[in-house]
């Protein structure tokens, strides 16, 4: 589904899980009256998630077992092997912009927390769903100066209702290339597979290489061609549009920098014509904030001096952090009545678990430095930010006005009529018979009764600036889950686990 974004700032657990039957939500306790959250538990859930997400045949090891094999003829249209990878919300389009933020966000999850990850036996589900993404993203380089960046037509796909085990929509394959320019995916994909390639690092070095082989490939293409990928692709231009590309090729250099310690890509930085200065948000379109965190971990280490460029970039980073954690100057990030921040209506939550994955990933840069953040209204210590980050993860498990996980899955209330294809429909293993593109939606999409899968770990897009939410098919900006939504989750939660 569309995942509409605001403009840009202007600069200045291992069990098997099967479950196909949901039952009726019971109400849950609201954290304060008796109840705790298990954050754990959570984490396990958010995990998970991602398996069912899944395209491609399936492996032995599947956990969400309601969930089959399902296009494995992508790529088939171009002469290349595309099968895999993630869909990236609740329908059955590959969108390889958002699953390249899904990645990073996973991989940044995964070597910032891999202690935690590891000390709640996690790491080895949380690196099997990185592999899962960088392996399809290795296949979608097929040269150094080709990507390819979406399997599926989103207008088709969005007028049908089917499990993607059964769907009949066109699989066209997109790609850019040196005459189709995508700076912003081009740097986004290099982001991610330079970041994986931090994550097998230990484990398997080959692997690690590979994916910085393409990392580094990708970063380059994105420099010397450029341009903005939905520009070139049509297909993409009216679901995931980009607003620019100088964050991408700056956040591929952070990344790349953490991966080999090379000055070249610090030199990137120091050289680039913007900081990209006070963000709104830090979202699947817009990078900065997250390249202005790890430029103040280089600070706050004494890698990089405080002054010039650099400082600049710390300026706009404390600015950000200042105004979410509602400390700044007067134009602190809204928040609902019940406590919750608020971007806009489509699709919220994306930006809360982003955000939070920056402070609890900064809060442990601070700690580290035995430093505190300086904001407009007050001196904000680590464990400030970690108070603040649990509020707002305590608010999406169920702490909020509703009592209402917006955690499918977690807890005794959560959204049942989740708008999810694979999960609103019975899974192919109970019932083979074809959904039609059109008799999903009279079969499945306009039933009252809840969901027959339980998408465990899946964060809707949640309520609205009020509180308010509606447990609906039909009403996508709130009840449609993502990918981006649910991948920084994974760090915040090993985090606070």
């Amino acid at each position: 589904m569309l995942m509409r974004n605001l403009p840009r700032a202007p600069s200045a657990s291992n069990e098997r899980v099967g479950r196909n039957e949901a039952q009726e939500p019971r109400r849950a306790r609201k954290k304060g009256d008796g109840a705790t959250l298990d954050y754990h538990q959570a984490l396990s859930k958010s995990i998970l998630y991602f398996e069912a997400q899944r395209s491609g045949r399936l492996p032995a090891s599947q956990r969400a077992n309601w969930r089959g094999d399902s296009a494995l003829k992508d790529g088939a249209d171009a002469g290349v092997d595309l099968v895999g990878g993630y869909y990236d919300s609740g329908d059955n389009v590959k969108f390889g912009f958002p699953m390249a933020f899904t990645m990073t966000m996973l991989a940044w999850s995964a070597v910032e927390f891999r202690t935690q990850l590891s000390g709640k036996n996690e790491l080895s589900n949380a690196q099997a769903a990185i592999k899962w993404g960088s392996d399809y993203l290795l296949k979608s380089h097929a040269a150094p100066q080709v990507l390819y960046v979406q399997v599926g037509d989103g207008s088709s796909d969005h007028s049908c209702w089917q499990r993607p085990e059964d769907m009949t929509t066109p699989r066209n394959s997109s790609k850019i290339s040196d005459m189709k320019p995508g700076s912003d995916v081009a740097g986004e994909t290099s982001a991610a597979l330079a970041a994986s390639s931090i994550v097998f690092r230990d484990s398997d070095r080959n692997y690690a290489n590979k994916l910085l082989i393409h990392a580094k490939q990708l970063f380059e293409f994105g420099r010397k061609h450029v341009g903005l990928y939905s520009d070139s692709i049509q297909e993409a231009r009216g679901f995931y549009p980009s607003s620019g590309y100088d964050d991408e090729l700056l956040w591929a250099a952070v990344w790349l920098h953490r991966a080999t310690g090379e000055e070249t890509y610090l030199d990137f930085l120091f050289k680039s014509s913007t900081t990209g200065g006070r963000r709104t948000l830090f979202s699947w379109d817009d990078k900065f904030v997250g390249v202005q965190t790890f430029i103040s971990k280089l600070i706050l280490e004494g890698k990089v001096g405080e002054g010039g460029i650099w400082g600049e970039y710390k300026k706009a980073f404390d600015e950000f952090v200042c105004s979410v954690i509602q400390k700044g100057n007067g134009s602190n990030v809204e928040m609902s009545p019940g406590g919750m921040l608020w971007w806009q209506p489509w699709n919220n939550l994306q930006y809360t678990t982003a955000a939070m994955l920056v402070l609890a990933s900064h809060s442990d840069h601070l700690a580290a430095s035995s430093a505190t953040l300086q904001c407009p209204r007050a001196s904000v210590s680590p464990q400030d930010l970690i108070s603040f980050v649990k509020s707002q993860v305590d608010y999406i498990l169920g702490a909020n006005p509703k009592h209402m996980s917006y955690m499918v899955g977690f807890g005794q209330e959560y959204p049942g009529h989740v708008h999810h294809r694979a999960a609103s429909i019975v899974s192919i293993k109970k019932d083979r018979t074809q959904v039609t593109c059109n008799g999903g939606f009279e079969s499945w999409f306009n039933r009252d009764a809840p969901n027959p899968n339980v998408i465990d770990g899946a964060v809707v897009g949640g309520p609205d600036a009020v509180d308010h939410y509606t447990d609906s098919r039909s009403n996508y900006e709130q009840a449609e889950p993502a990918t981006v939504t649910t991948a920084p989750l994974v760090g915040v939660l090993a985090r606070l686990a």
